[in-house]
């Protein structure tokens, strides 16, 4: 069997981060593994706590990993410190991991900001170009580059601007724009392609971005082109949406395990 690592936060309603990786990677059909960056006290409404994980400890949880069951593909998602980024960065390069999916988590969908300036410059300076790809939505493309994207036009322009400067491929997700679920891809090669998505009617998104980029990461794992991966991973994601999971009092999660839902064992 193939296995993922995902390094990232946990959220304790189970709706994004560790968790959400976990089970996206599980319906996916690869073995799971986790290094923990942070604890999260958070739910559908909000984030209410955050607790940092030491970054020895992150550095032992990867270790532990990479030395027993090595990883054949890697989803970084919440780096909340500059040290951790730089432990990060210095694991990838120690135990020479390869299909990494840099998930560029800066603020949660409720607003929270979760991790400091000089962790972002040192996750764009050090971790992007070490990566097989990052997925940024439009709002952390936006941030990345300090200018609005309001178009399908200024996606390309910002998707390859972001690839060129960091030496990496980018998916640009366009799920924050009204009405369309359509993502741009620009490899560090030059190559470039769309990936319509279909538009589901559901507010319960929460985790989707997490979501998407261990999908892909799990495809990578199973030896499938980046081009393959993503659009079997948007198929994924499509589904779990269009499950209509309904939990929580804000924006619920998704229903990862749908592929099991009928299955006579959840009788």
């Amino acid at each position: 069997m193939k296995t993922a690592l995902t390094i990232a936060g946990s959220d304790s309603s189970g709706g994004a981060g560790i968790q959400a990786d976990i089970k996206t990677m599980t319906a996916n059909g690869v073995y799971a593994m986790s290094a923990i960056t942070a604890l999260t006290a958070q739910n559908t409404t909000g984030v209410f706590a955050v607790q940092v994980t030491e970054t020895q400890n992150l550095e032992k949880q990867i270790e532990a990993v990479a030395t027993d069951i090595f990883p054949d593909a890697v989803k970084i998602g919440m780096i909340p410190t500059e040290t951790q980024a730089e432990s990060v960065k210095n694991s990838i390069i120690k135990f020479k991991f390869q299909n990494i999916v840099l998930d560029p988590v800066m603020i949660s969908t409720s607003g929270t900001k979760l991790i400091s300036d000089n962790a972002i410059l040192k996750i764009q300076q050090e971790l992007f170009p070490l990566s097989t790809l990052i997925t940024p939505n439009i709002p952390e493309a936006e941030f990345i580059l300090s200018k609005k994207i309001d178009s399908e036009t200024e996606m390309e322009k910002s998707a390859k601007e972001i690839a060129i400067q960091f030496g990496c491929s980018v998916l640009l997700k366009g799920g924050h724009k009204t009405g369309s679920a359509d993502d741009f891809l620009f490899c560090k090669n030059g190559f470039s392609e769309w990936f319509r998505g279909e538009r589901v009617k559901n507010p319960n998104t929460h985790g989707t971005g997490c979501t998407l980029s261990s999908a892909i990461a799990s495809n990578l794992a199973k030896g499938f082109s980046l081009e393959e991966s993503i659009f079997r991973a948007k198929e994924y994601v499509t589904k779990t949406i269009k499950a209509m999971l309904d939990l929580g009092k804000g924006s619920g999660p998704l229903m990862h395990n749908f592929i099991f839902a009928n299955q006579e064992f959840t009788n």
